[in-house]
C-alpha cells in the first residue's frame, strides 16, 4: 500500500535545509560582518574613555591629592641654627602637594639667612621636603661702631656676637671689612692657614694694606706677615720657630719676621 504524509527521515531533512544559520541567504551574512565591523570601534572608545579617567586619577594624585603632600621638612646641616628657624626660612607649608613646592625659591629664602653659606631644596617623595645647608664657619671677629661681627673664611660678616667668640676665632682690625676688601682677603689668608696651635696664641690679626699683615701673640710677641703670598709656608716657618722658642733652643725675640719664609728673621 502506498505511504502518504512524510517519514521521520523526511522532516529531519526538510528542518536541516530550512535552519537559518544554514541558509545561503545573504541577510544573516550581512548582520553578522556588520556587527563584526563595529567592534574595533567600540574598543577604541573604550580604551581612549579609559585612558583619560586614569590620567585624570593620576592628575589629582600628584597635584591635589594628600597622598604626594608635604607631611615633613626635614633640615640637614644646620649646626647653629636650629631646624625650626630653617624651616621658617624655607617657607614650605605643610600639606601642599609635593609638585607644586617651588624648591629653588625654597632654597634662595634659606640661602637668605646670614648664617648660611649655600642651601639646596629637594623633594623626597612621597611626603617630605629635604633642606641641605652648610653654615658660615667664623674664622675671624671684627668690632664697627661698638658691634662685634664674625667673619667667615670668604670675609662675609654673618652675625653679631656680645660675649665671647666662638674657640678659635680670632679679633680682625682693618679698615674696611667685607669679601671684596684686599686687606681683609690677605689677614684671613693668614689666619686660616694657621695650625691650631699657633692661632691659639694669636690675640689679633691687623692689615692696614694687604701687603702688611700682622699678627700680635698672646705673649706679645708681633710677626711681621707681609701679603698673602706662601701663607702656607710662612705658618710652617711660624710654627717651627715658636716650638724652638718654647724648647729653649731659641732665645725669646719681640718680633718675628716671616714675610720672606726662607729668611725668618727674629728681633
Amino acid at each position: 500500500m502506498p505511504r502518504t504524509g512524510s517519514t521521520t527521515r523526511d522532516r529531519t531533512r526538510g528542518a536541516r535545509r530550512e535552519r537559518p544559520g544554514r541558509s545561503a541567504g545573504a541577510g544573516g551574512v550581512t548582520r553578522l560582518r556588520t556587527r563584526r565591523q563595529l567592534d574595533p570601534r567600540r574598543r577604541r572608545l573604550l580604551v581612549a574613555g579609559t585612558v583619560v579617567v586614569l590620567a585624570a586619577v593620576l592628575a589629582w594624585v600628584v597635584l591635589a591629592s594628600p597622598l604626594l603632600a608635604v607631611r615633613t621638612v626635614q633640615v640637614d646641616g644646620a649646626v647653629t641654627l636650629s631646624a625650626d628657624q630653617v624651616r621658617d626660612a624655607a617657607g614650605v607649608a605643610e600639606g601642599t602637594p609635593l609638585v607644586r613646592v617651588d624648591t629653588a625659591a625654597a632654597a634662595a629664602r634659606v640661602a637668605a639667612l646670614p648664617q648660611v653659606a649655600d642651601a639646596e631644596v629637594t623633594r623626597g617623595w612621597p611626603d617630605r621636603v629635604v633642606v641641605t645647608l652648610r653654615e658660615r664657619v667664623p674664622v675671624a671677629v671684627v668690632e664697627q661702631d661698638g658691634t662685634r661681627s664674625l667673619v667667615d673664611a670668604g670675609g662675609t660678616l654673618f652675625d653679631t656676637i656680645t660675649g665671647d667668640p666662638p674657640a678659635g676665632v680670632v679679633p680682625l682690625s682693618v679698615a674696611d671689612p667685607g669679601p671684596d676688601d684686599r686687606a681683609t682677603a690677605a689677614a684671613l689668608a693668614a689666619i686660616v692657614s694657621l695650625p691650631g696651635s699657633v692661632r691659639d696664641q694669636v690675640t689679633q690679626v691687623a692689615a692696614t694694606t694687604p701687603d702688611d699683615v700682622t699678627l700680635t701673640l698672646s705673649d706679645g710677641t708681633t710677626v711681621l706677615w707681609g701679603d698673602a703670598s706662601r701663607a702656607d709656608r710662612k705658618a710652617e716657618v711660624l710654627a717651627a720657630v715658636l716650638d724652638q722658642v718654647a724648647a729653649g733652643s731659641l732665645d725669646p725675640a719681640t718680633q718675628v719676621d716671616v714675610s720672606s719664609p726662607d729668611e725668618v728673621v727674629l728681633r
